[in-house]
């Protein structure tokens, strides 16, 4: 699983009771970061993740999903029948030699398990036990019973409807899955927050979070500006549009007068930052369609849209190009920062899965190899016979009666 010496959570371990993207992404983080994560899954099939479409197949000819490639790097995988009270007795007598005990399953289902936070405290009072779920478990909500992925919880935060024109149907998961990697970044501040404090109490504690909770702080603006009284997905009086190029669109965005007078000189038109229409950021917004747009996207249609942003830049106004998912994965800055991993195929296609690496740099971390995603149950063994000092023989026995796998 790779070398974790010189990384800033080395000798933190996570058992991960998970599946999908909401907590993986969260636990993958901190392996990245040097935790070792053991995740728990299920002998019949795994990870629901795993079972995601697109897929490819493993070397003993299994489907592993997309969802589950891009969200299990650097772990551990051990099959554990958690239905079957010896293998919610593993799960117990494993708790008390990690640091963190986490889970992503519906509000509940853990505590009729008997693997909620009270039975994983008696055992190990000092564990830091995480839940990550649609709705939270430590509040009443009428919700609470609802199943939940990331497009739900969006949808429920008012950024589809605030960004729906007319009687168009909402754009559902327009930027991927934002409801799960918003809750796993809240869930991973949370567990960092848990050890520090743990380091001067002595204690543990739960640390519950409810994606849809997640979603409504990264959709600020829905109710702030709801509250200081825009509608209808007005953004206030800003210039903020796509605008075309030679060879597709790039997003341009003007909030200050200098940046208005620079743009304007820009493009050919150093009269507008006099013309009593465009005297107050209103105006820029009132004459944008009729006026602003032709006059940009005539001086931009002599340009690529990387050429067009490259003159913005370079006049101090903030510009992007629209980039397809091919030019996303040429592209130089991606490249430079090691922004995606290869995952060899084991299925005989060439073409690699590619997965997004690791946002985080850190000056006085030592940088390690990508480990590839688990093998269903590949460590079973391994970390059972290590942690619980299992004999061959009771685990053969335990495999044989479907209880790991």
């Amino acid at each position: 699983m790779g070398d974790r010496a010189g990384q800033p959570l080395q000798g933190v371990r996570i058992l991960a009771l998970e599946q999908m993207q909401a907590l993986p992404y969260a636990t993958q983080l901190l392996a990245r970061l040097g935790a070792d994560v053991v995740k728990v899954e299920s002998p019949l099939g795994g990870d629901s993740g795993r079972s995601s479409l697109p897929a490819m197949t493993d070397p003993h000819g299994r489907r592993v999903g997309a969802t589950f490639l891009r969200n299990n790097l650097g772990k551990r995988s051990i099959c554990v029948n958690l239905k079957d009270p010896r293998g919610r007795d593993l799960v117990l007598r494993l708790a008390p030699r990690f640091d963190v005990i986490a889970e992503n399953s519906k509000a509940g289902a853990m505590a009729r398990l008997g693997l909620g936070y009270e039975d994983i405290r008696a055992v190990h009072p000092a564990g830091v036990y995480v839940s990550v779920s649609g709705f939270g478990n430590t509040v009443a909500t009428p919700y609470q019973d609802w199943p939940a992925f990331a497009p739900i919880v969006e949808a429920m935060s008012g950024i589809y409807e605030m960004k729906r024109t007319g009687d168009s149907p909402p754009a559902v998961a327009p930027v991927g899955a934002l409801g799960d990697i918003g809750a796993a970044l809240f869930a991973s501040i949370g567990i960092l927050a848990a050890l520090r404090q743990r380091e001067a109490t002595g204690r543990g504690q739960y640390v519950d979070v409810a994606m849809l909770d997640a979603v409504i702080a990264m959709t600020d603006i829905v109710t702030n500006f709801w509250s200081m009284g825009l509608r209808g997905g007005n953004l206030g009086p800003l210039i903020l549009n796509g605008f075309r190029a030679s060879d597709g669109w790039f997003v341009l965005q003007v909030g200050r007068e200098q940046h208005f007078a620079r743009l304007a000189e820009l493009i050919g038109h150093p009269e507008w930052p006099g013309d009593p229409r465009f005297g107050t950021r209103q105006g820029w917004v009132d004459h944008l369609e009729l006026v602003l747009r032709p006059a940009i996207e005539a001086w931009a249609g002599q340009m690529t849209k990387m050429e067009a942003c490259r003159a913005l830049g370079a006049a101090g106004i903030a510009a992007g190009p629209c980039l397809a998912a091919d030019e996303v994965v040429r592209d130089p800055h991606v490249a430079a920062r090691g922004m995606l991993v290869e995952i060899p195929r084991t299925d005989g296609v060439d073409q690699p899965v590619l997965v997004p690496g690791n946002p985080v740099r850190m000056s006085g971390a030592a940088g390690h190899p990508e480990a590839r995603p688990p093998w269903l149950g590949e460590h079973t063994a391994e970390v059972l016979t290590a942690e619980l000092c299992l004999a061959p023989e009771e685990l053969r026995a335990l495999h044989a009666d479907g209880v790991v796998g």
